[in-house]
């Protein structure tokens, strides 16, 4: 979802979204039906440059009325095509023309469809996001009581948001692109010793765990950030 506050309820601004829309028989039509060279435009990059052998466009009014009769007011679909990286796996109907068709819906009005399509590639974080909490916690609630569930899904919250930073400043590439669950095993459930002397406290990992380099590495790398002022 978009941005959306209180205070933009209170301006009378509807709720703005962009979600995933299944390529289904009446959009595969649709698709079909597009004009060749005017209506297709070239796909860009977050940055706004053009990105190669990609293009969008807008299939709302070629649609059936029957299904749009179901939607939501306002409702549009939009549908990417492109270019498939070598050994990907295409459907039976991207095989005819050698395209990659994805489709989402929206309600924003403004903005070219450039624009929107890449705002919307843009929340395939959020998704890892979402997923990355559900196997932190979010999936499952201990308990029918709202307060002990409140509570526990705060500590989710800070919990996914801890593992987010570690993944932006501390972990390694091989390390921050892990699963939560790869994650876990690798780093977060190391076993170790807090041992004490020569008035200084160190925590000791075992020599023998397979990613003990990785996990000192971790350690020296968020002892090193500054504190705050």
């Amino acid at each position: 979802m978009d941005w959306f506050t209180a205070q933009d309820a209170k301006r009378g601004r509807s709720m703005e979204y962009s979600v995933g829309f299944a390529v289904t028989d009446h959009v595969r039509t649709a698709i079909t039906t597009i004009p060749k060279q005017a209506v297709w435009s070239p796909a860009v990059n977050a940055d706004g440059d053009a990105r190669e052998k990609a293009d969008v466009a807008e299939i709302t009014g070629l649609l059936p009325e029957h299904v749009k009769a179901l939607w939501p007011d306002g409702m549009r679909v939009i549908v990417r095509r492109e270019r498939p990286h070598p050994g990907a796996q295409l459907s039976l109907f991207e095989e005819n023309d050698g395209w990659r068709y994805q489709a989402f819906a929206t309600n924003t009005t403004t903005g070219t469809l450039q624009f929107l399509e890449a705002r919307h590639r843009a929340h395939a974080r959020v998704e890892d996001r979402i997923r990355h909490a559900k196997s932190t916690g979010l999936r499952r609630l201990p308990s029918r009581e709202y307060s002990i569930n409140q509570a526990w899904l705060a500590t989710v919250a800070i919990a996914a948001d801890l593992i987010a930073w570690l993944r932006l400043l501390a972990l390694p590439e091989h390390l921050a692109t892990c699963e939560p669950i790869a994650l876990r095993y690798r780093l977060l459930h190391v076993p170790a010793r807090i041992t004490h002397g020569a008035r200084r406290r160190r925590l000791r990992f075992p020599k023998t765990w397979p990613w003990v380099d990785d996990v000192v590495a971790v350690f020296a790398r968020i002892s090193a950030i500054p504190p705050t002022a």
